[in-house]
C-alpha cells in the first residue's frame, strides 16, 4: 500500500487509481484518510505533470479530464499541496494545457481554494 502513490504518479494508470479508490473507501471512518488523500493528491498532480510532459502537443483527453476531476475532488478535501508539486503542476499545465477549458476551470477553483486568507501558501 506504501508503494501504491508511487505507481500513480506514473502518466496513464487508471488501474492503479481503480486500487486507490478502494482504498480511500476502506480509511472512510479512518484517522488515516487525511493523510492517505494527501498522498493521493501529490500523486495526482505529479501524474499529471508527467502527462502533460510526455505527450505535450497531444493530450488524452479522457485520461487527463479524469485525473483534473480527481485533482478537484482531493483540493476540495484537502485545501493544501505541497509547494513543489503545486509549482510544477502550474507550470508544466499552462506551459502544455493554456487552452484546456477543464485545466483551466481546475486551476482557478484550485487558486479559490489554496490562496484563501488562512491558506499556508
Amino acid at each position: 500500500m506504501d508503494q501504491l502513490p508511487v505507481a500513480l504518479e506514473r502518466a496513464g494508470n487508471e488501474e492503479s487509481w481503480a486500487v486507490a479508490d478502494a482504498i480511500s473507501r476502506l480509511h472512510k471512518n479512518s484517522e488515516k484518510l487525511h493523510s492517505w488523500r494527501r498522498h493521493l493528491l501529490s500523486a495526482c498532480m505529479k501524474g499529471l505533470v508527467a502527462m502533460y510532459s510526455s505527450s505535450k502537443g497531444e493530450s488524452k483527453q479522457e485520461v487527463e479530464r479524469s485525473m483534473l476531476l480527481r485533482l478537484e475532488e482531493l483540493l476540495c478535501v484537502v485545501e493544501e499541496v505541497d509547494p513543489d508539486d503545486w509549482c510544477s503542476l502550474v507550470k508544466t499545465g499552462l506551459k502544455y494545457r493554456y487552452r484546456d477549458k477543464t485545466f483551466l476551470r481546475v486551476l482557478n477553483v484550485a487558486i479559490q481554494l489554496l490562496y484563501k486568507k488562512e491558506s499556508s501558501l
